[in-house]
């Protein structure tokens, strides 16, 4: 039985916003893309800046993640880690979550568009929707939600690299794309590796993520394995984007990238021999690390702007 909703006092009132916007998940989604904005030739840290953009992205993938709370409040009361969930639990109405989500995305929107661009906030805003109103309702239709959901999923790295573009400055969206390429690949073997672990939960809420749709399958290891592999070449594209635009990162940061690549493609095969939630397990952790590992390293290898 739910519980009623209260307030709980102000302590637990924040608690469930924290959860409300999933803060840990939301943090990484951010993290990717002040790290891409500061990642372009041009850009000169400044905490401002940074600031903003980490207000912004928290607050229009907070939004999204409120919407997918309101959506999925029936599924995730059936699954033990997502049950305490606030309005799957019953301590916060869908009237609280909806005008919170509806203020958050407005105010996320308007502060992408303010302190940076109008293509930021409107890259924002269609990874809100694809998000909350395409990704989150396909996940109990078919395993192609995956699919659409990794838009999103890489769509902050792409948003942060155009939100350091100002009016009349030379620019080039491809810097953007490749980084948006290489999260877009990563989310693939990330994502399976968390359905595997937590595929009876899924499969009681009908969730239908894996490729197999049915249970975790040979397919999927190795699907997971060829997205892998996929990486490997992406791993090389931001020392060789220097041929284009200035150059994002240097040879250091390419070895550290494929190294990492290697690492997950060695874990993805791993998980196609010996087929247990363990092996998966080492699959989603290798992943977790791999993008902060990833992105870290390009940004300390960042090059300078060359003459256009």
């Amino acid at each position: 039985m739910h519980q009623q909703p209260n307030s709980g006092g102000f302590g637990q009132k924040l608690k469930d916003y924290k959860e409300l916007i999933k803060f840990t998940l939301s943090i990484t989604v951010v993290f990717s893309s002040v790290i891409a904005y500061l990642m372009v030739p041009v850009v000169q840290f400044n905490w401002k800046m940074v600031l903003m953009l980490t207000l912004g992205g928290l607050l229009v993938t907070g939004s999204a993640n409120a919407i997918n709370q309101i959506a999925e409040k029936g599924s995730d009361a059936l699954m033990k880690r997502t049950g305490k969930r606030p309005v799957a639990s019953g301590r916060m109405t869908v009237r609280e979550a909806g005008i919170f989500a509806l203020l958050s995305a407005f105010a996320g929107c308007l502060i992408m568009w303010h302190f940076f661009n109008l293509p930021a906030a409107l890259l924002s805003l269609l990874s809100l929707f694809v998000y909350a109103f395409i990704y989150t309702p396909l996940k109990k239709v078919s395993a192609i939600s995956v699919f659409i959901g990794g838009f999103p999923g890489a769509f902050p790295c792409l948003i942060g690299w155009v939100a350091a573009y100002e009016a009349g400055q030379p620019f080039t969206w491809t810097g953007g794309w490749i980084l948006f390429a290489i999260q877009f690949l990563w989310q693939f073997p990330h994502f399976w590796a968390i359905a595997w672990v937590a595929h009876n939960d899924y499969d009681r809420a009908g969730f239908k993520l894996l490729p197999n749709q049915n249970a975790p399958t040979k397919s999927t290891a190795l699907q997971a394995i060829g997205y892998s592999v996929a990486m490997i070449p992406l791993c090389f594209l931001p020392y060789y984007f220097g041929w284009i635009y200035g150059g994002i990162t240097g040879s250091i940061a390419m070895v550290v990238v494929l190294a990492a690549n290697l690492v997950m493609v060695f874990q993805c095969v791993q998980l196609y021999r010996k087929m247990t939630v363990a092996a998966a397990r080492h699959v989603m952790f290798s992943s977790y690390i791999y993008l902060p590992i990833v992105l870290l390293a390009m940004l300390a290898d960042k090059q300078a702007a060359l003459p256009l």
